[in-house]
């Protein structure tokens, strides 16, 4: 247990394919530790992380997604550094969008996100699901394998979040291919190890075509998606600018593709591995949301958000500095035994599972939660019922107890970058 003492979590590679051994490490010393290289305090416990999430008097946003690469612009010192943030914050890469923000800003421009995302255009959305995930389904069915992050997972979300933006159809590989391109700027927004570079605004190649929709709606509105994202207002009824709405769009498209795809593999992983569990959802499609929510705690597809210290704040019995940037770990606190009994084993039973932090917590508790468990539940329904005896091929990932997998090199997702399967059409 020694040796993690020299790892480097955010530039080595060393915990990609399995972190969960050095988080119970970190947890096991102290929930609350700081992590020696770049001096981030690291909290893997489940009380302590939903303490951070809660107190965005004491924890900034502005670093959620860059954490310790840049750092911030200008050292932070003193017993409140509030005013050096929101004097800098602009410098950070990311700044411009919600999941950056801090209120009353956040409030306003979350707000607007869920004049966006209504519960009748989910409902609506939810229709396009069905469809979408028998035809996606179809491109593959007849060989009797695929590879699962490439031919369902990916283009899936994508073509649903476009559907819930009312991109047109005729768009929509345009965006496939920019959002799965899997270039270098894309790797590092992701938070890519070894990286320390990162572009201001890595969203910024989405914003001209979003822009097009919102400006064409807003001169000719029409009875679309589009020009309900158009003519979206704030809570407090003001008009948007242009940007604002295509912001908080790009955010949807990046944000919940990618980690829906990734909690969609390790959804299919669980099942290939596991025929009882297999089994046992194919006899019950009802027990499918308490499957999806185990495995968002047992493999979250985010492994953690970072926050900036405001003002000096103690958190599990750990003073923590004004100016301290903190790294809170999803994927430690889903498996702190403190909360989860055997947190190490896969339990569809679990009675607590939905208490999970992979959607977060408190005001920057992801929004699009209920659209990643809708999406996964029925790519998960459809699959079942199309793809008879779902197993893992051995050729490409080795024999049971000897597997090979591959996950996205990051410090901040947590995924399989490819999942080989094999089954028996069914019907």
């Amino acid at each position: 247990m020694g040796d993690f003492d020299d790892i480097d979590f955010f530039r080595g590679n060393e915990l990609v394919a399995d972190p969960y051994p050095y988080f119970d490490f970190l947890r096991g010393t102290c929930p609350v530790q700081l992590e020696p290289n770049h001096g981030v305090v690291m909290v893997t416990g489940y009380d302590e992380a939903v303490s951070v999430y809660t107190n965005t008097g004491a924890f900034s946003s502005c670093n959620s997604v860059t954490g310790p690469f840049p750092g911030f612009p200008v050292p932070l010192e003193g017993e409140d550094v509030s005013d050096l943030i929101e004097e800098h914050r602009d410098e950070l890469p990311f700044s411009d969008q919600l999941t950056t923000m801090d209120p009353p800003k956040h409030k306003a421009h979350r707000g607007l996100l869920m004049r966006l995302i209504t519960p009748k255009r989910l409902r609506e959305n939810e229709d396009f699901m069905w469809r979408h995930a028998d035809r996606q389904i179809d491109e593959f069915i007849g060989r009797g394998e695929c590879e699962f992050v490439r031919d369902f997972a990916g283009p899936f979300t994508l073509y649903v979040i476009a559907d819930l933006l009312g991109v047109p159809e005729e768009d929509h590989e345009w965006f496939r291919q920019e959002l799965q391109g899997g270039g270098r700027q894309r790797e590092q927004a992701l938070g890519s190890t070894g990286s320390r570079t990162m572009s201001h605004s890595p969203l910024e190649f989405l914003y001209e075509r979003l822009t097009t929709y919102v400006e064409d709606r807003r001169r000719e509105p029409r009875d679309d998606v589009l020009t309900g994202l158009a003519t979206a207002t704030f809570p407090d009824g003001s008009m948007p600018e242009p940007i604002d709405v295509v912001r908080v769009a790009a955010n949807v498209f990046s944000a919940g593709q990618e980690t829906t795809v990734r909690l969609l593999g390790s959804a299919l992983q669980i099942i290939g591995e596991r025929p009882d569990i297999q089994e046992r959802l194919r006899a019950d499609a009802a027990r499918i949301p308490e499957f999806v929510e185990e495995c968002l705690r047992f493999e979250s597809p985010v492994k953690g958000d970072f926050r900036l210290a405001r003002t000096g704040a103690t958190v599990g019995g750990v003073d923590i500095p004004a100016g301290t940037c903190v790294m809170v770990l999803n994927g430690a606190a889903g498996r702190d035994p403190r909360r989860f009994e055997d947190p190490d084993a896969f339990v569809m039973d679990r009675t607590n599972a939905k208490e999970h932090l992979a959607f977060g917590r408190g005001p920057h508790a992801c929004p699009g939660g209920p659209l990643a468990r809708a999406e996964t539940r029925i790519s998960i329904e459809r699959l079942l019922a199309r793809m008879a005896d779902i197993r893992i091929d051995e050729s490409v990932h080795g024999a049971p107890h000897a597997r090979q997998y591959e996950y996205v090199p990051t410090y901040i997702l947590r995924g399989l970058t490819r999942l080989h399967l094999e089954f028996t059409p069914a019907g």
